[in-house]
């Protein structure tokens, strides 16, 4: 009102029963000739900009009655929708939309990040985000463990003018079962594109010869038995098990000497698939689910995992070792020590191929002496990095996986 605006407040509760820093703010707003009216089931929100500012961070339960009322109003408004903290009816600990919640174009949050904002169903109620920490001093926060980190991008080590491919490490891809040689090519190229030294492709034999026809850098080797894989696991500094493998003798075949092979692993796709059927725990190893092969690893519903990410994947960690990677909007990250959230990526992600670049990505950071847990969160952040990148020059629709291969390397500059 002191901006010359002017301002209606929509009370959802009598303020006769508010008390502390509510109704001190209730009081000077009064005291302002501040308008507080009532709030009618039905009566239409006139206004240019409304604050959502219905409920706290504390939400513990999905929202009814007056208040699924007022959410519903403020959604059907043409207004622009600021949310204070967090948008109403969303969980600020695990991003999980409780019945329904305001669809805000941008939130503005105190004191700290909720790491709920940041995953999940978040990303289509939240907008743009913005921090205020409300003059809270830094001594404050350095004295908190943070319930959970956000990826930044961190440099790679430059290279000595005299380095060599066998400097930079070797990289085995496991898997492309008929039909699916695609997904193992994609790994290999990415894993590339990132850096790697060299990339080995072990696939069906009718796909080997033509795998490499364009992208001739892949040494691709056609292998029909454990025994013959062995021979290249050897030789392989960083593997990854899973694009395209499929779940048929041969590919159980496969799945179970390379987990014997003692060597840094990347399972996705039909590898966490076939280890779901078999559990084991390896701390040498990243795991990249999304919520279906989660899932599975874990026994239990999408819905489940979805409820929760941030307690599936460190289910995930818990139960298999290494680190978990859960993939989606806002992917989280999990090690023994901490969950990292990466921001980075977008819709046009939703197509195939993706999740076997990302393995090929973390597989070549890898392959290049990044520890696990780095490996992992960089490999996120720069496959979702490299995806934004295509995506502002031509679009989100029809975004494919391949596209991300140039940036991929952009990012690794």
């Amino acid at each position: 009102m002191t901006a010359g605006l002017k301002v209606s407040v929509y009370s959802l509760a009598d303020p006769v029963n508010l008390n502390g820093d509510a109704l001190t703010a209730y009081l000077n707003y009064s005291d302002a000739k501040g308008v507080t009216l009532p709030f009618q089931v039905g009566e239409p929100i006139e206004a240019d900009v409304i604050v959502d500012a219905l409920l706290g961070t504390g939400l513990d339960r999905p929202v009814t009655g007056l208040y699924a009322h007022a959410i519903a109003l403020i959604n059907q408004s043409p207004a622009h929708v600021v949310a204070v903290d967090g948008p109403s009816g969303l969980n600020a600990d695990t991003g999980n939309v409780m019945g329904c919640a305001v669809k805000a174009e941008c939130t503005v949050t105190f004191i700290a990040l909720k790491q709920g904002l940041f995953t999940g169903l978040a990303a289509d109620y939240c907008g743009e985000i913005f921090y205020a920490a409300l003059a809270v001093p830094d001594a404050v926060f350095q004295a908190v463990t943070p319930s959970a980190v956000r990826v930044v991008k961190a440099s790679l080590p430059r290279r000595n003018r005299c380095s060599h491919k066998g400097d930079y490490g070797h990289v085995l891809i496991v898997g492309g079962d008929s039909g699916y040689s695609g997904a193992a090519r994609l790994a290999g190229e990415a894993a590339l594109r990132v850096g790697a030294g060299l990339v080995s492709v072990a696939t069906r034999p009718e796909h080997a010869a033509l795998m490499n026809l364009s992208r001739p850098e892949l040494m691709c080797h056609g292998v029909e038995t454990a025994g013959q894989l062995t021979v290249l696991l050897e030789k392989a500094d960083v593997v990854v098990i899973g694009p395209g493998l499929g779940q048929s003798d041969w590919a159980k075949a496969l799945f179970l000497a390379t987990i014997s092979a003692q060597k840094p692993l990347v399972v996705d796709a039909d590898g966490l698939n076939l280890l779901a059927l078999s559990p084991v725990t390896n701390p040498g190893w990243i795991l990249t689910p999304h919520p279906g092969e989660a899932a599975r690893l874990l026994q239990c519903s999408i819905a489940k995992i979805q409820q929760d990410r941030f307690a599936a994947a460190a289910a995930i960690q818990a139960s298999y070792g290494g680190i978990a990677v859960l993939k989606g909007a806002g992917t989280l990250i999990a090690s023994n020590d901490d969950i990292a959230v990466s921001t980075t990526g977008n819709p046009g992600m939703a197509s195939g191929g993706m999740g076997d670049v990302l393995s090929g990505v973390i597989a070549g950071l890898l392959a290049q002496g990044l520890p696990l847990k780095n490996a992992a969160q960089q490999g996120v952040y720069s496959h979702g990095w490299a995806a934004d990148l295509a995506a502002e020059k031509d679009g989100e629709r029809g975004l494919l996986a391949s596209d991300l291969m140039p940036y991929l390397r952009l990012w690794s500059l």
